[in-house]
């Protein structure tokens, strides 16, 4: 069988709720509504970090952080500091020398790269040297950081920096669509990753188009929830309550629906080339997301100490193959990113040969079958400096290391993550069990020297590798600031 072309979607800091088709009456994504319709939506899909750049180098690589060593969103290692404009510096301020983080593991990419794939990346890389083309990526579209303007952004094309007119999740769009039109004259088969930027702040008006801005003009925006300041809300994200909100959340809704549209103008491109029925289309996001969800603005480090409730851990994945895949199917099933790596490999028809032992498994059956009953225990677990999580369908177990506090939740029971059992005499066995579990599998699959447990992770940003490669003494950001009380 021809090995199929695989088109990768993935937003910015989009909430697994940001979608009409997961229940958002508020939001227009008619284009992921038609993805899903052709395809599989999974209910209970997750990050391995609820954090940008530890989460994009687990989908890459399939590892936690522990392992990659990038433990937060990365301030530096991005750009060479002697090649940056005065403006550039001002939103890269970090920067000393470019660093290929993830240079001692294999990627996906690398293996579908050896297996006879055409790699391209359109939009944000923000793993590290983000001039220089790594793991088996032959076309390089991408921008400096991990951040950028809508508007008129600096993007990287061919090694070169330089600012472009227009917006940002459009020219990202035109940039996947010439990749399309070219590789489809092509007859190696594609591997194209296509990283919008959206739904990432800034939300102000001025920064997104009035076109889709207009058509939140007059909601009410009650499919999320309008709470007080979590007590640990952090000045990582911007926030906002009463009309402030609405502002905030018609920014965050206008962004996701630009990106809609781009990728609807792919889909629509697939059918036109006459390769829609040979291409794998999958829509994810990096982590998840809180616009107001436990009182929270903002993702893992919306707060201090950092958060794992699933509004920033669980993440929007949808999966689509004319012909193979399910049709408008919901899988409930659990799974992480870890598992992109061996599930892509294996549908591509490559064998999973990486330097790095893995721990993800392929859920490509589901695909098929998505009501399959798994034959292994379903549990997921998460990593954000020193915040572990093991997760099954019924129980989550947070442990924030070493001190605490800890959580303990009945998911089943307490779907909103409301009350905290960890101090119940009643669940002390359980508990005790799904912290060995948890132990033991990340002494397995992290690296002793890139224990985040161990690293100074703030929440603020990384600026140089991790563990002994370091080169910096300084190598994270500054404690986060409390949101004022009023």
């Amino acid at each position: 069988m021809k090995q199929p072309n695989i088109l990768f979607l993935l937003a910015d800091d989009m909430g697994h709720w940001a979608m009409k088709n997961a229940g958002n009456t508020d939001i227009h994504t008619p284009n992921l509504d038609r993805l899903a319709q052709r395809g599989v939506k999974f209910d209970n899909f997750f990050c391995a970090s609820p954090v940008c750049s530890p989460a994009r180098a687990s989908i890459l690589t399939g590892t936690m952080p522990s392992c990659h060593g990038i433990l937060d969103w990365l301030d530096g290692g991005s750009m060479d500091r002697a090649s940056l404009s005065r403006e550039s510096l001002e939103y890269m301020p970090h920067e000393t020398i470019p660093i290929q983080y993830t240079d001692h593991l294999t990627a996906y990419t690398d293996i579908l790269a050896s297996g006879g794939y055409r790699c391209a990346l359109s939009g944000k890389w923000h793993m590290g040297d983000s001039m220089t083309p790594q793991h088996g990526f032959s076309h390089w579209y991408t921008i400096g950081g991990g951040g950028v303007r809508y508007f008129n952004p600096e993007t990287i094309e061919d090694g070169v920096l330089s600012e472009k007119e227009g917006y940002i999740t459009d020219l990202i769009g035109e940039n996947a669509l010439e990749c399309l039109d070219r590789f489809s004259k092509e007859d190696a088969p594609f591997y194209l990753s296509v990283h919008f930027t959206a739904p990432h702040s800034p939300w102000e008006e001025t920064d997104h188009k009035k076109e889709y801005l207009d058509l939140y003009r007059d909601c009410d925006f009650n499919a999320t929830p309008d709470l007080p300041y979590h007590p640990w809300q952090v000045f990582t994200c911007p926030h906002g309550q009463g009309e402030r909100r609405r502002e905030l959340l018609r920014g965050y809704y206008a962004a996701i629906t630009a990106m809609d549209h781009q990728i609807g103008r792919l889909m629509d491109r697939l059918d036109e080339l006459g390769i829609a029925d040979n291409t794998i289309v999958i829509f994810t996001s990096d982590n998840g997301m809180n616009l107001g969800q436990h009182g929270i603005w903002g993702k893992g480090n919306g707060t201090f100490p950092q958060n794992m409730y699933d509004s920033s851990v669980k993440v929007p994945f949808i999966a689509s193959w004319p012909g193979h895949f399910a049709k408008g199917a919901v899988c409930s099933e659990l799974f992480s990113h870890y598992d992109i790596l061996p599930t892509l490999c294996h549908l591509a028809g490559c064998p999973v040969n990486t330097k790095q032992e893995i721990p993800g498994h392929s859920f490509a059956r589901w695909l098929e079958d998505p009501e399959l009953e798994s034959s292994r225990p379903v549990v997921v677990f998460d990593e954000y400096g020193p915040v572990r999580m093991i997760r099954d369908k019924e129980w989550k177990l947070v442990l924030r290391y070493p001190y605490g506090p800890n959580e303990f939740y009945h998911l089943t029971e307490d779907p909103d993550e409301t009350e905290n059992l960890f101090h119940d005499p009643a669940q002390e066995d359980r508990i005790v069990a799904m912290r060995r579990q948890m132990e033991e599998w990340f002494l397995r699959y992290s690296d002793p020297d890139l224990d985040a447990r161990k690293e100074g992770v703030t929440g603020t940003g990384q600026y140089c590798r991790a563990g002994s490669r370091a080169h910096l003494l300084e190598k994270y950001g500054p404690m986060p600031r409390p949101v004022k009380k009023e």
